[in-house]
């Protein structure tokens, strides 16, 4: 697997190379066409120094005056043999005719007149840039060589391949440092990454303090991005696990709490099954025992019914949506507290246009109910319950002792009993817990403020 660092280095290297190369190849062909106009230019001074003296065309092929090293001339006669020289450096360091081989004169033979030199292989002499031109009695031929232009072109080419080979080489150096010195803080990035897989996640509390440093997050730049967002993903993860690790610490909580509160009415009704087994011809004992066990039986089963509901909630099993009149479901509840409690003051407030909300029936009753109940159960005689109903929701206020500060922000949990404040009257603390959970079902909102002689517990439902 190429690392980033391989194909970014890769990458800017070949762009090195590619760029090297093209400017080579336009630069080689510049300098060939430069050097091969230059060329043609000196051939057709040859030429004209050639044939444009006094007296036509020098007989024999005679250079003129002027001529360079190198040149080479031939009369091709419309009849007769070809004859052609070539201008050699003598061991003396001075110019000197030479005639040309019969190969040689072959070769210029066939060159036939025109505007433009053209390049023809002379053996044993190499590549020529030569020109023809028509004079009395046939044509002039006179050429010069191009070693030097290729020589010059190729000296340019290894120049050019060795600057590129060069090139790539410091590319590739340089490219390495700076993109693994930019990169740098990616890899840190990837630490962080790393350490936070290494920690143990699976189940208990996790303390997930890892974060990418700050200096790391700006998001202007791509690597802050990045770790930016790592930072949110563990925050996120933080969270979902501290939530998880809470709601397993409730699973265990309510577990315990639901089977201690099985417990005592199982117990109660294994005592007087036993008390009645012993004793089946003492009527009064039989008559207390099943009492005991029908009244334990109804305990049990309005606690597994409360459960019930709560699973089925949890779950999130949908309420009806349905509106419902909320002064009318106050007046019928506060009525029945009324009768169960009249040692209670019961005050109601109601609005003088009903209040209508979308929710269950059903369960907004009992919620009310639960309020009621919670109230009644856990105030002196002579507390005042006032019951009242607003736009969009009511509240239930009463004046007395109120919930312990450290209770109040758990009331609504489950198996939570404020026993130290408030006088008990049986319940088991699902109350409060199950008017939070239809509440939040039916989409509305449960609070809480509670002082001594001043507690109120306001519900807000969505509207009609």
């Amino acid at each position: 697997m190429r690392t980033l660092t391989w194909r970014l280095v890769a990458i800017a290297v070949l762009l090195v190379a590619v760029t090297a190369m093209a400017i080579g190849a336009v630069t080689t062909l510049a300098m060939r066409d430069t050097l091969d106009a230059r060329l043609d230019a000196d051939v057709r001074d040859a030429l004209m120094r050639t044939v444009g003296g006094p007296g036509g065309p020098r007989p024999g092929g005679d250079f003129g005056p002027g001529q360079a090293v190198g040149t080479v001339t031939a009369v091709v006669p419309d009849a007769g043999r070809t004859t052609g020289q070539r201008l050699a450096e003598s061991e003396d360091g001075w110019p000197e005719a030479t005639p040309l081989t019969d190969a040689q004169l072959d070769a210029l033979t066939d060159v036939t007149a025109g505007d433009q030199p053209v390049s023809v292989d002379l053996p044993g002499l190499g590549s020529y840039r030569v020109l023809a031109a028509d004079v009395a009695g046939g044509q002039v031929v006179v050429g010069l060589p191009g070693a030097e232009a290729e020589a010059t072109v190729d000296d340019l080419v290894r120049l050019e391949l060795l600057a590129t080979l060069l090139g790539i080489a410091a590319a590739a150096l340089v490219g390495t440092l700076v993109v693994r010195r930019q990169l740098a803080p990616l890899r840190d990035v990837a630490r962080t990454a790393h350490r936070v897989a290494e920690l143990p996640l699976a189940t208990g509390e996790i303390d997930l303090d890892e974060r990418v440093p700050e200096r790391l997050t700006d998001e202007r730049t791509e690597v802050g991005q990045v770790g930016s967002a790592l930072n949110t993903l563990l925050d996120h993860v933080e969270n979902s696990l501290a939530a998880r690790h809470r709601s397993e610490l409730q699973v265990r909580q309510f577990v315990a709490d639901a089977s201690h509160e099985l417990r005592t009415p199982l117990a109660t009704i294994a005592g007087y099954s036993e008390l009645a087994r012993r004793r089946p011809d003492d009527e009064v004992a039989l008559r207390t025992a099943l009492t005991k066990v029908d009244e334990e039986s109804q305990r049990m089963t309005a606690l597994v019914e409360d459960l019930l509901l709560l699973a089925r909630l949890d779950a999130g099993r949908p309420l009806a949506q349905e509106t419902v009149d909320l002064t009318s479901l106050l007046l019928e509840a506060v009525t029945d507290a009324r009768v169960l409690a009249p040692e209670h003051h019961w005050r109601l407030e109601l609005p003088e246009h009903a209040v209508e909300v979308r929710g269950d029936e059903q369960r907004l009753h009992q919620v009310i109910t639960n309020l009621l109940t919670n109230a009644r159960k856990h105030t002196p005689p002579g507390t005042t319950v006032t019951a009242a109903a607003n736009a969009g929701g009511f509240s239930v206020h009463d004046d007395g002792p109120g919930f312990d500060a450290e209770l109040t922000e758990r009331a609504f949990e489950r198996f939570t009993r404020g026993d130290r404040a408030r006088h008990r009257e049986g319940g088991v603390g699902l109350g409060l817990a199950l008017v939070a959970a239809i509440v939040d079902a039916l989409g509305g909102q449960v609070t809480l403020e509670s002082r001594p002689g001043d507690t109120t517990v306001t519900v807000w439902l969505p509207e009609d």
